[in-house]
């Protein structure tokens, strides 16, 4: 089968349900005008958490400037591209878009390093991971409906959440685990093809607008982009088009070609892949043995050198580790105030801690307390109580 050939039936043949069939665990009144993933979207959008997330980190802590990404407007844009690769590859847009919607739901403040201080704290204790985090957002921490918790989405979307970066054979964090006994999510297998989208857009919009954000931070310059793969070429490109351009045009016209390249690698890739495959039917993209919506070795291997550079001259720079170190300070202090005056928690959270069966569980409602917090918020909360305030 050829990729047009493949293109005329995948809307078919890997594509989920259009809703009616989807599982919902609890049993809510459908609306005529959506589709059963269209409910999942504006449920994550309209939620506290997905609010929360324009005041936590994405590279820089707590943004005054709105120049900079945040791990909101992160969200909004994965979301964008995955809708556009779900339609070219004829797959569900608004799966792709739910899965791309929700997967930083359970990132903390001040992130990777919020991550890593929250999993440090929580060790012994089911420890702290953002993507099991977010499953217990979705199913249990959101309490805005009046007959569930969470927010009821489809088991096609939770499935996304959990594992759209793969299958999951080990070392399960206990969130999920949890979950997963009570609705079977299929660890062991690939997610949906939407899903895999979701993964794949999230890492061509990071590297994208990350550059972006490091050039006009000036933590590198245009010359040293120079020498990336994929990057150097699309600026060689651009300057040879608009001899003596303004550079932040250059810069910006010369990153949305990589954009571009980007895309249409993962679509000629996993349209090969899908081709090669022949499924027909979303639990055929399950059963592969490697993932069927991924870039091409190539592409995957100078991604990862931009990755690397990114590393060394972004996440690394001083000034955002002396940021993040703080952030990372101020849920240490937090964790520990709080696990010993848990009355200080708010209503919610010290309802939880105070119904917790056992110490480990206690700790979970302190952790899912200071993970919903903005980083300004935690910052300010740390400051306060350091100083007796």
């Amino acid at each position: 089968m050829n990729h047009t050939q493949y293109r005329e039936m995948a809307g078919y043949a890997c594509a989920v349900p259009r809703g009616g069939d989807s599982r919902r665990f609890e049993v809510s009144k459908g609306s005529g005008l959506r589709t059963a993933f269209q409910r999942d979207c504006d449920r994550i959008v309209h939620s506290t958490s997905f609010r929360l997330l324009m005041h936590k980190t994405q590279v820089f802590v707590a943004p005054v400037s709105g120049q900079f990404r945040t791990r909101l407007t992160h969200t909004i844009e994965v979301a964008r591209v995955a809708r556009a690769l779900a339609s070219a590859l004829r797959l569900n847009p608004d799966l792709a878009e739910s899965v791309s919607l929700a997967h930083d739901l359970g990132h903390p403040p001040f992130g990777h390093i919020g991550e890593q201080t929250l999993s440090q704290l929580m060790a012994g204790r089911g420890g702290f991971e953002h993507n099991a985090q977010a499953i217990r957002i979705v199913t249990e921490l959101e309490r805005s409906y009046m007959d569930y918790n969470g927010l009821n989405l489809t088991w096609e979307t939770l499935e996304g959440i959990a594992k759209h970066n793969g299958p999951i054979f080990e070392n399960i964090p206990s969130a999920i685990a949890k979950y997963n006994e009570a609705h079977h999510l299929e660890l062991h297998s690939f997610p949906s093809a939407e899903a895999q989208v979701a993964a794949v857009a999230d890492d061509i919009a990071y590297n994208c607008h990350d550059l972006q954000d490091g050039l006009r931070a000036g933590l590198f310059h245009q010359d040293e982009l120079d020498r990336l793969p994929l990057v150097g070429p699309a600026f060689a490109w651009v300057r040879a088009k608009y001899v003596n351009g303004d550079p932040f045009r250059i810069a910006q016209t010369a990153l949305r070609r990589v954009f571009d390249e980007l895309t249409d690698d993962v679509v000629k890739e996993s349209l090969r892949r899908l081709a090669r495959y022949e499924p027909e039917s979303v639990e055929d993209v399950r059963r592969f043995d490697q993932r069927s919506v991924q870039f091409s070795a190539n592409c995957f291997d100078e991604m990862k050198t931009v990755r690397e550079f990114l590393f060394d001259r972004m996440y690394r720079n001083d000034q955002v580790k002396k940021e993040c170190d703080a952030g990372s300070e101020a849920i240490k202090g937090l964790f520990i105030h709080y696990t010993n005056h848990p009355q200080d928690l708010p209503l919610e959270r010290r309802k939880d801690y105070q119904e917790a069966e056992t110490q480990s569980h206690q700790f979970r409602s302190v952790a899912d307390h200071i993970s919903g917090l903005a980083d300004g918020f935690a910052l300010n909360e740390y400051s306060r109580i350091a100083n007796g305030r």
